[in-house]
């Protein structure tokens, strides 16, 4: 493989129901099963390893509206 090729990600949806208004980062990352356990997810988001919208964001709790775009090793969502 060349590793000059570029990685692409490919860009997951995750649907709000109709009565939440948003998710909290942390849940997002537990509920898609990019990480096992809530802990797991606080020490990735603390350590700045996810991006929010194309920015760090060590909140663990960030409020993840319609349209945000979340990123975690190589992984990506958009919130809808």
């Amino acid at each position: 493989m060349n590793s000059f090729a570029p990685k692409f990600k490919s860009m997951e949806i995750f649907k709000l129901k109709p009565e939440e208004e948003y998710i909290e980062l942390n849940n997002l990352l537990k509920r898609l099963g990019w990480v096992v356990t809530g802990g797991e997810a606080k020490l990735a988001i603390k350590q700045g390893e996810v991006t929010v919208n194309d920015e760090v964001d060590t909140r663990v709790r960030k409020k993840m509206r319609l349209g945000d775009i979340a990123e975690y090793a190589n992984q990506e969502v958009k919130v809808s």
